[in-house]
């Protein structure tokens, strides 16, 4: 039985994640939830699954909790319950679902405890990837991908030599404005932008998907996940999202991971690596399907994903300020505060005015991510 700590459970992975614990009672148990805001969503949560502790973004929001839970599932609160909670406990596997680079210190709290981590959360290895995959190197934990990319990756590499990789290709929908030209993008809503054709995501995560952020996270959160250089790492737009991403190895073989767009299988295999389980999901027809189609990556067309490789290749405390430019952007949008392609327009002027520290320790990374989110408001 594999005890299981979900970090952000009332966000659309964390739903998710519950819904395959509930399908495998026998194979999984829940320590500890942690969310934000959502305070009636993780009381239902709490009390269908009854975890030994819940925490909760604000003082407010845990005493009410408080009130709603019976006495023996303990209540925290603030970043501090966060560490606390991901630190803390029996768990076996940590699931890093919180949205943004607020995963990354209970990350680094979960790997020094000794916990195995299902990786949800892409700004975790963006922001600080050199830090977190040495200290699951030190305390010899496993960074288990959910993204269904990188998951993709992981399923193609089992079994082979990683010196016979010649490159992988991350797939991508393209988003919600795929069709569009730039000029289509000139006064797009948020309404329209929030619509993606084959996923079921977050606000923010489809708003980067649009913009080709998202994709651009996962080239870096690559990079550190399977020790490539940039230049090993391609990006193919792929509208069925049928093929989650593949590898190609140095003999010219193509090895590809496909399924239906659904994320429980991703969270699923993470949680039970190395095993497999049923799962409730559709089962993929290619014949259905009859034909899928590629397109090469545009990289004038969507120029965010081409700042996300700069700030790569720059490295240091250069992505920790692509991210968190990006995090604030995408919010002004969100609240409509700026039109959708402003939010590239910030990214380049924040990357601009910045000099990147290579090597940063955990103070120089928060100090950067703060001086960029100061400076993307500012814009």
């Amino acid at each position: 039985m594999k005890k299981i700590t979900i970090l952000g459970s009332t966000g659309s992975v964390g739903t998710q994640t519950l819904e395959v614990l509930s399908q495998h009672p026998e194979r999984f148990e829940l320590d500890g939830l942690a969310a934000g805001g959502n305070v009636s969503l993780l009381i239902q949560q709490a009390l269908r699954f009854r975890p030994k502790r819940v925490c909760l973004a604000t003082e407010e929001a845990a005493r009410e909790a408080r009130a709603a839970l019976p006495t023996g599932i303990e209540v925290l609160q603030g970043e501090d319950g966060l560490v606390e909670i991901a630190g803390s406990g029996d768990a076996d596997t940590v699931v890093t679902a919180i949205m943004g680079s607020r995963g990354l210190v209970p990350t680094l709290a979960a790997i020094e405890a000794g916990r195995n981590i299902a990786l949800a959360n892409k700004e975790t290895l963006v922001t600080a990837g050199h830090l977190v995959m040495e200290a699951a190197k030190r305390k010899g934990v496993s960074i288990l991908p959910v993204d269904s990319e990188h998951s993709a990756i992981f399923q193609c590499l089992n079994g082979e030599r990683r010196e016979d990789v010649r490159g992988i290709t991350l797939t991508a929908s393209g988003g919600s404005f795929r069709d569009r030209t730039r000029e289509q993008l000139q006064g797009v809503t948020v309404e329209e932008a929030l619509s993606h054709p084959n996923w079921s995501m977050g606000a923010k995560i489809t708003i980067d998907s649009a913009t080709m952020v998202n994709k651009g996270l996962e080239v870096i959160e690559a990079r550190w996940l399977f020790g490539l250089d940039y230049d090993q790492i391609g990006v193919l737009i792929h509208p069925e999202s049928i093929i989650h991403s593949y590898v190609e190895f140095k003999d010219n073989s193509i090895v590809a991971q496909l399924g239906l767009p659904d994320m429980s299988v991703p969270i699923q295999y993470a949680l039970s690596y190395p095993e497999r389980l049923g799962n409730a999901s559709g089962r993929l027809s290619l014949a259905e399907y009859g034909k899928l189609t590629f397109r090469e990556m545009d990289f004038d067309r969507f120029r965010c994903l081409a700042l996300a490789y700069e700030s790569g290749r720059l490295g240091g405390t250069a992505t920790t300020v692509f991210n968190a430019a990006n995090e604030v952007a995408v919010d002004r949008f969100l609240r409509g505060e700026i039109e959708f392609l402003a939010i590239e327009t910030v990214l380049e002027k924040v990357m601009e005015k910045y000099e990147p520290i290579a090597n940063p320790g955990l103070e120089a990374i928060i100090e950067a991510d703060l001086w960029a989110r100061r400076t993307a408001t500012s814009l």
